[in-house]
Order: C-alpha cells, then sequence, then structure tokens
C-alpha cells in the first residue's frame, strides 16, 4: 500500500479523495445511528455538502472516458447532486421514509457503487491499496476494501427500506 499514486495525481483527484473519504465515514454514521436528533441533522447537513461538494469534483476528473471526456460514474455524480433537493424537501415537510430512501440511495451510489469502481485497474484508488504490495497484503487488502463496501450497501438498503419493499414484491 501506497499513497505516492494519490500524492502524483491531479489536484481535482486530490480534492475529490479529501471530500469523499470523510463523507463516507460520516454517511455510515448516520445511516447507522438515531435519527432526528439535532446531531443528526447537524451531521446530515455537513454530509449532504461534502456529498455534492464530492459529486462536483468529479466533472474535473476525466480518467475513464467513455462519452467524450465523461463515464457512467458522472451519472451517479448528477443523481447525487439532482437527488439531493428531494432529500432536503422530504426531510423539511416531514416525509421521514421518503427522505430515508433518498439519502440512502444516494450513500449506495455515491459512496458504495462509485467506490467499487475506483477499485478498476490503473485507478488512483486500486493503485493506493494495490501498488506496491505483495500478493498477500493486496489480497487482505482487497477483502477489507470489499467487506467495508458490502457492510456499507448493506446498511444503505436496509435504511432505504429495500428489502420491506422486495418482501412486499415477492409475497404476491
Amino acid at each position: 500500500m501506497t499513497f505516492e499514486p494519490l500524492l502524483n495525481a491531479p489536484i481535482a483527484v486530490q480534492f475529490h479523495v479529501a471530500t469523499v473519504l470523510p463523507a463516507a465515514v460520516l454517511g455510515a454514521v448516520l445511516l447507522a445511528r438515531r435519527k432526528g436528533t439535532p446531531a443528526h441533522r447537524l451531521l446530515g447537513k455537513i454530509w449532504l455538502v461534502l456529498m455534492v461538494v464530492t459529486s462536483f469534483s468529479t466533472f474535473f476528473i476525466h480518467d475513464l472516458k467513455t462519452v467524450g471526456n465523461f463515464s457512467p460514474i458522472h451519472l451517479l455524480s448528477i443523481y447525487v447532486i439532482v437527488g439531493s433537493i428531494p432529500a432536503i424537501r422530504a426531510a423539511r415537510r416531514g416525509d421521514i421514509r421518503a427522505h430515508r430512501a433518498q439519502v440512502a440511495g444516494m450513500y449506495f451510489g455515491g459512496i458504495v457503487v462509485a467506490g467499487l469502481f475506483t477499485l478498476v485497474p490503473h485507478r488512483v484508488m486500486g493503485a493506493i491499496i494495490f501498488d506496491g504490495a505483495s500478493g498477500f497484503v493486496s489480497g487482505v487488502a482487497a477483502a477489507l476494501v470489499c467487506v467495508l463496501l458490502v457492510a456499507a450497501g448493506a446498511l444503505a438498503i436496509r435504511e432505504a427500506g429495500w428489502l420491506e419493499r422486495f418482501e412486499t414484491f415477492r409475497r404476491r
């Protein structure tokens, strides 16, 4: 494991990592802890700002060029930016179910799914974790990252209420 790829990366990538890592941790804390408290509201606002800033920063990163300078990951950024508006509106009108589904979906797409894309070979985060390490250390790092992403994904799915919707559909 080496931080050299991040230190040598463009400033847009460094900025993106500096905003996405706290958003990932804070989002998991918010999803796991008690909701509706003053601390939850304050930390939720901070998380949402981090997510929107992180999403905007992706438009200055053009490593995976699928369509012009953009890639499918940029669609997740648009989803987070646009999705923040109904998330805020739902919370303000007291529609907590809609709010939870929206923010959990943003976390799942913007952190978990996008996080998986960062592990693609020749990307900065993949290089940080896998370059310069022995096969065993790389394997342990990959397993740890996978466990963290699966746990974060499971937490987001639970909080979004997607499992209950699936059960309702399955019963029909």
